[in-house]
């Protein structure tokens, strides 16, 4: 009965999660119609640090909520840097470039970069034998995507080289967090990082502001994209972590591709190419053989038989 209503509210979590996330690159694909990538990524970190900072000031209050931003403004300029202004930038560039799909099976690559940078940063950490294959299979996707003739040519190209760094950098950026604010609030870490991308991208974004305002289409696209995509999506997120634990949790980066595939070609009429196939193949094969999952479970399923 317990394990029922364990497995009952994993789902409660995992599923809308997943819908939010995936839905992301849809709203994203809707709001640069209008908008310039850096104007849009800042007014989605500004509406999103608006709703983090209400959160954190009705647990807190305005005082601790202060002295807690206080305490790690330096960690909250990277991590804008490295999770928020330069990776959202770049994937909503990319997306003027490739599709909402293919957008979102290249990003799917942060635990297989995850891996790879613990191995430099985390000598402990080795990688070998599967997980080493998984890498590989990964990054081998992500190739798949891009093929030898990719539909739309070297911008294509260009764009999926722009979302997987953007990949890279979220792995980064979640190493940064594990090493230096792992004491910290979630939600704090959370509203840092996008306060702090907000202030480190405005510059860019009020270069690239519109002279005039966008369709109310937009508009609620970017709306939906701030408060489901990035604040909501933050909180349930860095509430799994502690209720299921990191492991099972991180199983979001199987889901995120295939649901930003079907929104792509049931919204917006996205083709799914045999590359698009192929590729999210790997990555997902590649996800579950570099982060330890696939193995972990296999040996998990030989203990209890």
């Amino acid at each position: 009965m317990s394990s029922d209503r364990d497995s009952l509210a994993y789902g409660s979590h995992l599923l809308p999660l997943a819908a939010m996330w995936g839905a992301s690159y849809l709203f994203i694909e809707i709001a640069i119609e209008e908008l310039e990538p850096a104007t849009l990524v800042e007014i989605r970190l500004l509406l999103a640090s608006a709703l983090l900072a209400g959160v954190l000031v009705a647990r807190m209050g305005i005082g601790e909520t202060y002295r807690g931003l206080k305490r790690i403004w330096r960690s909250a300029l990277i991590l804008g840097l490295l999770n928020a202004a330069v990776p959202f930038t770049l994937i909503s560039w990319g997306q003027t470039r490739v599709d909402s799909g293919i957008a979102a099976i290249t990003v799917a690559t942060v635990p297989i970069f995850v891996v790879l940078l613990a191995a430099r940063f985390q000598p402990t950490e080795r990688v070998r034998g599967a997980r080493l294959v998984g890498i590989l299979l990964g990054l081998a996707g992500v190739g798949v995507l891009a093929g030898v003739n990719p539909v739309g040519g070297l911008p294509a190209v260009v764009g999926i080289i722009a979302t997987t760094t953007a990949s890279f950098l979220y792995a980064g950026g979640t190493l940064y967090t594990q090493i230096r604010l792992d004491k910290v609030s979630p939600i704090l870490v959370a509203f840092a990082t996008s306060l702090g991308g907000a202030l480190l991208l405005l510059p860019w974004a009020a270069v690239e502001a519109p002279s005039s305002a966008p369709s109310w289409k937009v508009i609620g696209a970017v709306v939906a994209l701030a408060v489901f995509g990035t604040a909501l999506a933050q909180i349930i997120y860095y509430r799994m972590l502690p209720l299921f634990g990191s492991t099972r949790s991180s199983l979001i980066a199987y889901l995120v591709p295939p649901v930003a595939l079907i929104y792509g070609t049931l919204i917006l009429d996205e083709p799914v190419t045999l590359n698009a196939l192929l590729g999210l193949g790997l990555v997902l094969l590649g996800i579950g053989l570099g982060s330890g999952m696939l193995t972990r479970r296999r040996g998990l399923g030989a203990q209890l038989g």
